[in-house]
């Protein structure tokens, strides 16, 4: 190839010497960019979600072949984030088929030095446990004058950023049920 045809295939020239001035058209394909195609096409479903990571909720679709999540994209029908999403919920496919996610539950015992493997239920009826435990040892039903409390000062809780008007009503209801009264979250929109 000489150096003519190598200039004639460059695509700046192309663009400035075409129809095609703007560079949206024939003036920025090639050969390479006529043979790729949207890594999308190949899921066997899309998904629709919420991004993870803030309080925003910017709506994901997600792309999956077999059971494998193969992309993730801003969902255009999302009246929220209208198919737009910032670095991070454009990278979350990474945090599902990341080779060092976690996948089982982990558990270090008090003072121990080594992690271990429990099955979920297990671990279900540890917290559970716990809960229970921790409340009856923490119950107030009075103050020191006398005055009704039914409360615990052992239980709080801290709501994600991620969490929904629905899901914080219900963890709301949930935590007071248990008469804990230091119930938060940290989203502030």
């Amino acid at each position: 190839m000489g150096l003519g045809d190598w200039i004639g295939r460059w695509p700046v020239l192309r663009q400035v010497a075409g129809p095609d001035r703007l560079g949206r058209g024939a003036a920025s394909r090639s050969r390479h960019s006529d043979q790729l195609a949207p890594r999308t096409t190949a899921a066997d479903r899309v998904v629709k979600s919420v991004c993870p990571y803030c309080a925003v909720g910017c709506g994901q679709d997600v792309y999956v072949s077999g059971n494998r999540v193969t992309g993730i994209e801003g969902d255009d029908d999302s009246p929220i984030s209208r198919g737009r999403l910032c670095p991070k919920g454009a990278a979350s496919e990474q945090l599902v088929n990341s080779p060092t996610r976690l996948t089982r539950v982990r558990y270090r015992r008090p003072y121990g030095t080594e992690w271990e493997d429990l099955d979920l239920d297990t671990a279900l009826d540890m917290i559970a446990d716990r809960v229970i435990d921790t409340r009856r040892r923490t119950w107030q039903d009075t103050d020191a004058r006398g005055r009704v409390l039914n409360r615990t000062m052992g239980i709080a809780h801290l709501g994600g950023a991620t969490l929904d008007n629905e899901e914080n009503y219900l963890m709301k209801k949930l935590y007071t049920a248990l008469g804990a009264i230091q119930v938060e979250n940290q989203a502030r929109i």
